[in-house]
């Protein structure tokens, strides 16, 4: 009850404002491409969508996509500040296990997967320069993308077009942060083209955390006969050295944030990640129908110094304390659409994606030299691979209801060859395949041209990561094949309103039943061991606005309360985690509140986040104090001779409140706290010249 009178007092200033709702003619239609059928408004879908616009934020905008999600409800994006660990990204509580990159949701960038089949994704390669807006897909229907959609993320660009303006943009800020960076587009003979380089470097927020980043993302785009289109994409990423400060104590974070771990100088732990991809996407329309067909193959490279001491290597079965992985990939979505009627509309695909990669070992010493490339310990070729098909129907019985279902079997297949084998050391080689069908259904109700309800019901998969699976939770070598994967069953209901282009909000109700969930088993010098514990149980809510509170001032709010629980043990038992604690990673409360005006040629923003108190591990002993962070943005416009130029200041942090950014979850020496920065500052220049001046 609290809750809807919350929302029914968010509605009344935006009433205040507009006075007459709009005819439902006057509504901002934006479609969300994440869901594969084109044409549909997000406000009519039976889905929990949401979509941030960033190509026209300031240009103080970190370089991390951390920021971008904080107007997003259900997200909670963590910003380690570690560059060597990558963001760390949880939808409704998935993805909250990850002690690296990003697990169990599926990461998209232009209809190109950002990811490997089993699971895991990386942000790390993107910038906001090249990105337009982000698509947000949560709950039940998030599973039409197959395994590890426990949420679905998309990045997305905008065709480039003749007249575009070309940026370029410079940016400094504490901690000897520096960024030069460019987006050059438009169209040259028919071709669009986009280009955005940048080149970023900082000295770390804590001590023994510098890090840089290079990166070029290139574009083209074809039209092609029969109103075809033809869009073509490369991008390289190089990070190389970034260092890895490490967790601390309890004690360690609250007598000075700043600190690394000992252990990070003595073993100098860091990371090097280099990634080339190139894809494209082929749309043509036949009749009334569509053809879509998406390729992308690529390589990546990681080279990962951990803290594991020379003494636990003295084992012949150990792995070894350096992390060298070599990998390959590629994939293949063909997918066919059509709408023979006005109320029907259908889509049929099939999907399949490969990794092949060179898993290697090395001792992190040679002799009493510390944090270098020793003795190879490890040598296997890890394959991963999938075969998915998938089908989709939206239908509109009345003009009141809409209805949308879909279906997804996939079948994903693990295979490792040891290469490192002696009479110490024998022949680790395994195989393991998962196979599950996906069903959603979902249905929507227009009761007025304004607001919207829908219920949404569906099953879902994930399956373990090749880095999951990379070592065993007892201690002993090969891979973890008993590691079975977890199968949910989600359902979703909610509220939406909408009053013009710039007043919406929505009230999500969800909950996620989940069957042989993984988790963290231990971790110790950067290097984690996972098990299934059973099931367990996410329910909760979501409440987003954005509302004018006068011509000058608007307001955005979104809200999360997230209640994730061991629910069941199995006959293996939950070890610590055990029935009724809560799962490690997951906070109950995620608030974010923003204010934004303008006057006299002034733009100003002022925005609070809290988190409540996160535990960080399974007895839920240890635990993360909650936070509430102010944060401020000041920018303008300046109309020069050559062009549109921007000066913006941001402050984080405002108040310089000590808090804990991330956890490390089970971590076996009780170093699970990831420092967050104090304030810090970022000042910006962006100059826009050519074309027109939007942008």
């Amino acid at each position: 009850m609290n809750t809807a009178l919350l929302l029914a007092g968010l509605l009344q200033p935006a009433a205040a404002v507009t006075a007459a709702p709009p005819p439902a003619t006057a509504l901002e239609a934006v479609q969300v491409r994440a869901l594969g059928l084109p044409g549909r408004d997000a406000f009519d879908l039976p889905a929990s969508t949401s979509v941030v616009e960033v190509g026209q934020q300031a240009s103080a905008a970190s370089v991390d996509l951390a920021g971008a999600f904080s107007g997003v409800a259900g997200v909670l994006a963590r910003d380690r500040h570690n560059r060597a660990q990558d963001l760390q990204l949880s939808i409704r509580g998935y993805g909250a296990r990850s002690t690296f990159g990003v697990r169990g949701i599926r990461v998209l960038a232009d209809g190109l997967p950002a990811g490997a089949p089993d699971g895991q994704a990386q942000l790390t390669q993107f910038n906001l320069l090249g990105v337009e807006r982000i698509e947000v897909v949560r709950g039940p229907f998030a599973a039409l993308h197959g395994n590890a959609s426990g949420g679905v993320v998309q990045l997305l660009s905008d065709r480039p077009a003749a007249g575009d303006p070309w940026w370029l943009q410079v940016q400094g800020g504490s901690d000897g942060e520096a960024m030069l960076g460019a987006r050059l587009q438009g169209e040259l003979g028919g071709v669009g083209y986009r280009i955005v380089p940048m080149h970023w470097r900082s000295d770390g927020a804590r001590e023994h955390s510098r890090a840089q980043r290079s990166s070029l993302a290139t574009r083209l785009d074809w039209d092609l006969p029969g109103q075809g289109t033809l869009s073509v994409s490369a991008q390289y990423f190089d990070a190389p050295d970034a260092q890895d400060p490490r967790a601390l104590t309890d004690q360690e974070w609250r007598r000075d944030p700043r600190l690394a771990a000992p252990v990070a100088r003595t073993f100098n732990t860091r990371k090097s990640v280099r990634q080339d991809q190139l894809g494209a996407v082929w749309h043509q329309p036949l009749g009334s129908s569509a053809l879509r067909l998406a390729a992308h193959a690529g390589q990546r490279e990681v080279l990962q110094f951990l803290s594991i001491p020379a003494a636990a290597q003295a084992n012949p079965l150990h792995g070894g304390g350096v992390v060298d992985l070599a990998s390959d990939f590629a994939g293949l979505d063909l997918r066919l659409s059509g709408q023979p009627h006005p109320a029907w509309q259908w889509s049929v695909g099939i999907n399949s994606e490969g990794q092949r990669q060179l898993r290697r070992g090395w001792e992190n010493f040679a002799g009493s030299r510390l944090g270098v490339r020793g003795r190879l310990r490890r040598e296997q070729f890890d394959t991963v691979w999938n075969l998915d098909g998938h089908a989709q129907l939206a239908w509109q019985p009345l003009p009141r209801w809409q209805l949308q279902a879909g279906l997804r079997h996939s079948r994903v297949q693990f295979h490792s060859a040891d290469r490192y084998i002696s009479a110490d050391n024998p022949d680790d080689s395994g195989r393991t395949a998962y196979h599950r069908s996906t069903p959603v259904a979902g249905v929507s109700f227009a009761p007025t041209a304004n607001w919207r309800w829908h219920l949404a019901a569906g099953r879902g998969l994930e399956t373990p990561t090749f880095n999951e699976l990379a070592y065993r939770a007892d201690g002993a070598p090969g891979l973890a094949l008993d590691l079975r994967a977890a199968r949910s069953q989600q359902w979703e209901t909610g509220l939406r309103w909408q009053a013009g282009p710039h007043a919406r909000a929505s009230l999500t109700f969800f909950r996620a039943d989940t069957a042989d969930e993984l988790a963290v088993a231990s971790s110790s010098g950067g290097r984690s061991a996972y098990r299934n514990v059973g099931s367990t149980r996410r329910q909760g809510w979501e409440l987003e606005a954005r509302l004018p509170l006068t011509d000058h001032l608007q307001a955005q709010l979104a809200w999360t309360r997230l209640d994730a629980r061991v629910h069941q043990c199995d006959a293996r038992g939950c070890a610590g985690l055990q029935p009724g604690r809560r799962l490690p990673g997951t906070a109950r409360d995620v608030l974010a509140l923003q204010l934004q005006g303008r006057h006299a040629g002034w733009q100003w923003q002022l925005g609070t986040s809290a988190v409540s108190a996160m535990p960080a591990d399974d007895a839920n002993l240890a635990r993360a104090p909650g936070h509430l962070l102010l944060d401020a943005g000041l920018w303008r416009d300046w109309m020069t001779s050559a062009g549109p130029l921007q000066l913006s200041l941001a402050v984080d942090n405002l108040a310089d409140r000590r808090h804990v950014a991330s956890v490390v979850v089970n971590d076996g020496n009780g170093r699970y706290y990831e420092p967050g920065a104090g304030r810090s500052w970022r000042l910006g220049l962006r100059w826009r010249w050519g074309g027109n001046s939007r942008g």
